[in-house]
């Protein structure tokens, strides 16, 4: 076992046309990865929406929501927070003549609903309900859902209809929680509440009070859309995966943030500029030829993480299973060379393991329930070992999680909370050029398929500025070339008379290729 070290965090951001990807590396390692689509919007924790009542469940003390998805998501009477009717008198009198922010400032917040309450008393089929989901999608299930809405900032979060301040409770000072406690009260609005967060400690009013003027803007921006469209739609989306990761996560470990568009790269500059000024400056440009996963090793890491087995070290690996109701992880030993005691080697190859398993946790975002089959080892210390050094692993986990210790088969069971589905990615890669059959045609005739491509595009579409991009061994055979025999590259552009960049990048196979225009539209 290692002992933890301060880590050096750095955020990889890739924007294509279709998505953004978002790689988090601790000292130069995958640890998170996610993946958001740049067109639409798919349903994600955070999102608020107008929904509407469709079933109630008494049975259940429940009901079903539609909020625009084809399976409908669900409430329980409990989700509807303590204030629930505040927002319902809101969403009732909303209207395009009414000023609605003098409306909102003048209802009462009221009683609280009554813990032991029925769904049936409070909700009716057809009623309009403001709701936020806290858990998407996943398998056969719909979303579930809250009315109880709060938007998380950095440093504070918001709870329209509420008249509370909390403060985390890792605020240790007295001094600094009743100094955040006052300062907070002073520039609050009425009928909001607030929780402040772990790290608002030590930041001034001026910090504070923009975050808090910008999350409540963001609620305010929602009213119009009810007032004026009494239907089933969205109120407003979570940040983009991107600031919220720097919202949770941004700390004096970060050192830089990488990101290969130009608008992304502003939209965060600005962010951090809110949340944290004096690390404007870690928010950096990538303008480097090759693509920026490729560059920063991503895509290596993640071809070496999602597949069904993972390597650890020295012959080490992990199975990993996925079924409907639990996570599955096997610990083999592999070919590890045994050069001391068995019992000492099982050991620490369960510990490289529990190292990985960690990582592989917050990595694919495995949720629900995890069952690990480590080595099987005599000594009770040492499982006791493994368990304390697995609670340690599992610290820096921003997800809700249990740990038990070992049973007497070797079995370690964790739950780690379930927001989403796990991220699952197929590491194996069928060719685009025989689709999978075995068969390819003959490479030596690859160069005419593409300049045949290149011809239909220069001559037919009339374009003058192409970007060509292939794996890298297509590319280096496609550069080859020397001062009397110029590189096929080379004598395209002299006879096509047209500008042509190639690019190279570790996701494509032997033989494919991709034409992309001027601006890095794939063109079909």
């Amino acid at each position: 076992m290692e002992e933890g070290k301060e880590s050096v965090k750095d955020l990889v951001v890739e924007v294509s046309s279709s998505e953004v990807s978002i790689a988090l590396m601790e000292n130069h390692r995958l640890i998170e990865f996610n993946k958001e689509s740049v067109e639409g919007h798919s349903l994600s924790v955070g999102d608020v929406y107008l929904g509407k009542v469709k079933k109630l469940l008494p049975a259940l003390n429940a009901a079903f929501v539609d909020i625009g998805d084809e399976k409908e998501a669900f409430i329980h009477y409990l989700d509807l927070g303590l204030y629930f009717n505040a927002f319902d008198e809101f969403v009732k009198r909303a209207n395009p003549n009414a000023d609605l922010k003098g409306m909102y400032s003048h209802i009462k917040i009221g009683a609280p609903l009554e813990k032991e309450g029925r769904i049936e008393k409070v909700l009716t089929p057809g009623q309009l309900i403001i709701v936020q989901i806290v858990k998407e999608p996943i398998s056969t299930k719909g979303s579930r859902l809250t009315a109880e809405i709060s938007l998380a900032g950095r440093n504070i979060v918001l709870l329209p209809f509420a008249d509370k301040v909390s403060i985390s409770q890792k605020i240790a000072s007295k001094e600094e929680r009743r100094r955040l406690e006052t300062l907070v009260k002073s520039i609050l609005p009425k009928n909001y509440g607030v929780i402040i967060r772990t790290a608002a400690e030590g930041r001034n009013a001026a910090v504070l009070d923009a975050e808090l003027m910008s999350l409540i803007g963001k609620w305010e921006s929602s009213w119009k859309k009810i007032s004026t469209f009494k239907k089933v739609q969205m109120l407003f989306t979570e940040y983009s995966k991107t600031t919220t990761i720097l919202r949770d996560l941004l700390n004096d470990s970060f050192s830089n943030i990488y990101i290969n568009d130009e608008r992304i790269f502003e939209e965060t500059r600005k962010y951090i500029s809110l949340i944290s000024p004096d690390q404007e400056k870690i928010v950096k440009l990538y303008q480097g030829r090759e693509p920026i996963f490729d560059h920063f090793e991503v895509t290596r890491q993640i071809k070496s993480s999602f597949g069904k087995v993972v390597p650890i070290r020295q012959g080490a690996y992990l199975v990993i299973e996925h079924t409907e109701a639990l996570h599955v992880v096997d610990v083999n030993s592999g070919t590890r060379a045994k050069n001391k005691e068995q019992e000492q080697n099982t050991f620490d190859v369960n510990c490289y393991a529990a190292e990985e398993i960690a990582r592989q946790l917050r990595l694919r975002d495995m949720g629900g329930i995890v069952i690990i089959d480590f080595i099987d080892m005599e000594t009770q210390e040492h499982r006791n070992e493994l368990y304390k050094y697995m609670m340690k692993l599992m610290e820096g986990d921003r997800a809700k999680h249990n740990v038990l210790p070992l049973t007497k088969f070797g079995l370690m069971q964790i739950t780690r909370q379930r927001v989403r589905p796990a991220i699952e990615m197929n590491t194996l890669e069928v060719c685009p050029v025989c689709h999978g059959t075995g068969k390819i045609s003959s490479s030596i005739v690859i160069d005419e398929a593409i300049e045949r491509k290149l011809a239909f595009y220069v001559k037919d579409k009339k374009m003058t500025s192409l970007i060509l991009k292939v794996g890298p061994i297509l590319g280096a055979y496609l550069e080859k070339g020397s001062l009397f025999d110029p590189s096929i590259i080379a004598k395209w552009k002299k006879k096509y008379k047209c500008k042509l960049k190639l690019e190279t990048s570790s996701d494509f196979t032997v033989l494919q290729n991709e034409f992309y225009d001027e601006k890095g539209g794939r063109l079909e």
